[in-house]
């Protein structure tokens, strides 16, 4: 069964997300920002969700972890929960 780690930050609103994903590209570090804006408790963590397998995410969550680039911030991705920033960290 696959497996997958990823590390993201939870905001509540779509600009705060792409800010943040602005500051990423430009270099800031993704753990330093989700452990000062993210909404998840992950972000003790630096955002690390640590590994889990397909369906124990929700939907929209798994189809980015499970499905895009490894490594790469995709997002904002809109859950019931706010707008996610995700980084696959390793996929098996």
């Amino acid at each position: 069964m696959a497996r997958a780690c990823a590390r993201h930050i939870l905001v509540k609103t779509r600009e705060e997300a792409e800010k943040l994903k602005a500051r990423i590209a430009k270099g800031e570090d993704f753990g330093k920002l989700a452990k000062q804006y993210s909404q998840c408790p992950s972000k003790k963590r630096g955002g690390d969700l640590g590994e889990f397998g397909p369906g124990q995410m929700v939907k929209a969550f798994d189809q980015v972890v499970f499905k895009k680039a490894v490594l790469e911030v995709h997002g904002p991705v809109k859950t019931q929960f706010g707008f996610h920033l995700i980084q696959t960290i390793y996929r098996n």
